[in-house]
């Protein structure tokens, strides 16, 4: 049954608003500087080599994992294509306007504010149902293809631009285990009151992105823009 304009308005709408959160989002984590999520310690260290602000790394570095979906036979959404250019835009942005934080009580609500903006974000652009981002859709090509579980494999590519992105001098820090340890139960809530109705966003408690079940083996999945 086809669905009326006020629908995919909805799903247009929920999917930018929640990009251009995810940024923002970002863009807290960073200014609290108590560490970032592995893919954004690889992202920081990156700016630190290169003459580039943070979230023109952020795209170039999508499009570059996007590149990968291909001998993966992953197929892109507008979502994932969005994802790419948005976040790095809005981080940016409001890189641009925040200031820098000296007060540490200040900067430890910072980030805790960044991580829950961050998981509602997921909830957002995940449950307009036009894709997952690059680094997830990344996650799961290697599941279908290797036929490895989604815990294995995450685990791998994190630990990978993890160590890449220590080794380049990004921040790692309480945030980093913070991320960790908050965002897939974020999610876990955030998903569910987000995920635009016509398709299943969400299985049980197992939380469905790009086609792959995760929490079947564990904890919620750690969100990747």
């Amino acid at each position: 049954m086809n669905r009326p304009p006020a629908h995919l308005a909805r799903r247009l709408v929920q999917l930018y608003a929640g990009l251009a959160l995810y940024g923002g989002s970002m863009a807290l984590q960073i200014r609290a500087a108590l560490g970032l999520d592995p893919w954004d310690v690889f992202h920081q260290g990156l700016t630190r080599h290169v003459g580039l602000s943070f979230g023109t790394i952020t795209m170039i570095v999508g499009a570059a994992v996007l590149l990968l979906w291909i001998p993966l036979r992953q197929r892109p959404g507008l979502g994932t294509i969005s994802n790419v250019f948005v976040i790095g835009l809005s981080v940016d942005a409001a890189l641009s306007v925040l200031p820098t934080l000296h007060s540490v009580p200040v900067r430890i609500f910072v980030l805790m504010a960044g991580i829950v903006l961050n998981g509602m974000a997921g909830g957002l652009y995940i449950g307009a149902r036009f894709g997952p981002g690059p680094r997830d859709g990344l996650m799961t090509g290697f599941c279908r293809r290797t036929g490895r579980s989604v815990r294995l494999v995450r685990t791998c590519i994190e630990v990978t631009v993890l160590v890449v992105g220590v080794l380049m001098g990004g921040s790692v820090g309480i945030g980093t285990v913070a991320y960790a340890l908050a965002i897939g139960p974020l999610v876990q809530i955030f998903l569910p009151l987000f995920t635009v109705p016509g398709g299943a966003a969400v299985a049980g408690n197992r939380i469905v992105s790009g086609g792959v079940q995760h929490g079947a083996e564990g904890p919620a999945p750690v969100l990747r823009h």
